[in-house]
């Protein structure tokens, strides 16, 4: 049952890819060539979104993916610190241990 629902989502995600980009494409790339009175200028936003939206989008996936690493990083030499200090720990403990049997 899981993979039709899979099929079906991964379906739906590739139809809305499909509208966005060739919404894009004839927003950036035709419209441009259509008379600015034209009554399917309405459907459009301003031109200057056409890079507005692009570059915010960048800047934010830019910024989600580095507070991601920055946080993977961190906990993992939190986990690498705190394992050599129990290793330091254990082995000044059996140091400790052969002193007292000496």
């Amino acid at each position: 049952m899981n993979s039709i629902f899979d099929r079906l989502v991964g379906l739906v995600m590739l139809i809305i890819a499909t509208a966005v980009f060739l919404y894009y494409t004839i927003w950036t790339l035709f419209m441009p060539f259509v008379d600015t009175d034209h009554p399917l200028h309405s459907i459009f936003p301003p031109r200057v979104w056409a890079i507005r939206i692009p570059v915010i989008l960048i800047l934010l996936g830019s910024a989600v993916v580095g507070s991601f690493l920055s946080v993977v990083m961190i906990r993992s030499n939190r986990r690498k610190a705190a394992k050599a200090k129990a290793k330091a720990q254990e082995a000044g403990g059996d140091s400790t241990d052969t002193k007292k049997k000496a």
